[in-house]
């Protein structure tokens, strides 16, 4: 199996901020945060009110 350990993640973190910086990370966490409350909705059968969120924003 593949195991990453703490020291690993820390070090896969830290490459990661350093190619995206931490201002775009930011912006792509929130647009992912906004695309699975979309797809909760959507899933939800709200589909309108996502509708109406796309319209205003």
């Amino acid at each position: 199996m593949f195991h990453l350990g703490t020291t690993e993640l820390v070090i896969v973190l830290v490459i990661i901020i350093l190619l995206f910086g931490v201002g775009r990370i930011g912006k792509i966490a929130g647009e992912l945060g906004k695309g699975v409350r979309d797809f909760q909705a959507g899933i939800k059968g709200d589909v309108e009110e996502v509708k109406v969120k796309e319209d205003k924003g």
